[in-house]
């Protein structure tokens, strides 16, 4: 049975280059391989004919000579030995694909290693928050040794190719039709092995050091927020670039305030007298006292709002407000006079309770509009 062209088994024109024949024949391999068409032998056999296909059209010399003289012309040039190992052209392929899950291309080569991320939780005060503030981090991270340089070998040697790649940090696998290329389970992808290891170190090139940082801390933080410091982090391996350090702030609880975002709140108690009768109290802010006047027969609860006497956030934006909830305060441990004078008081309002009482009376009325509803 005659072969068919080369190209057209591969769906191509003979201006193909050579991505476009490499990118042809990974698509038909993946859909014809035997593994995904198992007891299928007419796939079977056009898979091989898609693999000796590309066998000969990726490779420069072969194409050259089929282009030339057809199918003949290999055969002939087959039998004069030479060429390269027809299982490469499946790994050509497949190389690239799985050289991405295992650490490097099919040629491979030394792998070199990111130092991990290192994460530090900042409490600060509410003032250190809002105004900004330095402030020193110590911490404790692998950092590159001092005593050989990150090399892992002691003074007066080197680190040696590793005999298992040859230096390329990857060894290739076959399994089936697949060749497979994976870190070198000896030198851990560096393609270099240790043989007379460091002192200090032991061979890793990083030791665990305690690191100080001062660090400036911009005014409007929040809890939640994160200061990156690039390449404070642990130091890389085989050469490899140190990782960053995060910086998770955490505001501590402050005994007058509480934040929303960049609004402020706070409790003020005031007495019965000036509530009822009204007055000013002095009120604490970020910038300092300010007076806020309390209106005669103020109720409890009532909420004064001071503008832009909150915090100015990190990220620009208005300054927020702050917010004075007003709180009777019901006097307490007072003498037998202070509460028969009391009682006095209370009686006095008793006269006319819809006009010195009128939340009370209202209450009440509803509440008999309650309980006569369920009586009908």
């Amino acid at each position: 049975m005659a072969k068919r062209d080369y190209y057209q088994i591969l769906e191509l024109n003979r201006s193909a280059t050579e991505a476009e024949i490499k990118k042809a024949y990974r698509r038909l391999a993946m859909k014809l391989h035997p593994d995904r068409n198992p007891h299928d032998h007419e796939t079977e056999e056009k898979f091989k004919e898609a693999k000796e296909a590309y066998e000969v059209l990726s490779h420069s010399q072969k194409r050259a000579t089929y282009d030339q003289f057809g199918h003949a012309g290999v055969e002939a040039s087959s039998r004069g030995g030479g060429g390269a190992d027809p299982r490469d052209a499946f790994g050509d392929i497949f190389g690239d694909v799985f050289g991405d899950i295992f650490g490097g291309g099919r040629r491979g080569r030394s792998q070199v290693f990111r130092g991990a991320d290192l994460r530090y939780e900042l409490e600060l005060d509410l003032e250190q928050a809002v105004f900004g503030d330095t402030v020193n981090l110590d911490f404790a991270t692998l950092g590159e040794c001092d005593e050989c340089k990150g090399t892992g070998s002691a003074k007066g040697s080197k680190p040696v190719n590793c005999e298992t790649c040859h230096g390329a940090g990857q060894v290739r696998m076959q399994q089936g039709f697949f060749t497979v290329q994976q870190t070198c389970p000896r030198c851990q992808g560096r393609g270099q092995v240790v043989s007379d290891p460091c002192g200090k170190c032991r061979g890793q090139g990083r030791v665990r050091k305690q690191k100080t940082l001062s660090v400036k801390v911009p005014a409007g933080v929040d809890s939640g927020d994160r200061i990156r410091l690039g390449g404070e982090g642990e130091a890389g391996r085989n050469g490899g670039p140190t990782g960053d350090l995060y910086v998770e702030v955490r505001v501590r609880e402050h005994a007058i305030f509480e934040r929303d975002g960049a609004h402020l709140s706070c409790e003020v108690p005031i007495s019965f007298k000036t509530a009822t009768l009204g007055g000013s109290i002095e009120v604490p802010t970020l910038d300092g006292d300010v007076t806020i006047k309390i209106p005669s027969e103020t109720q409890s609860g009532r909420v004064f709002r001071l503008r832009e006497k909150g915090i100015k956030p990190v990220r620009g934006g208005q300054t927020g407000d702050l917010f004075c909830r007003v709180v009777v305060e019901t006097p307490v441990s007072l003498t037998r006079e202070q509460k028969e004078l009391l009682v006095e008081f209370d009686e006095s309002l008793r006269s006319d309770t819809k006009r010195h009482h009128p939340r009370e009376e209202s209450w009440l009325d509803g509440v008999k509009r309650f309980f006569t509803s369920l009586g009908e």
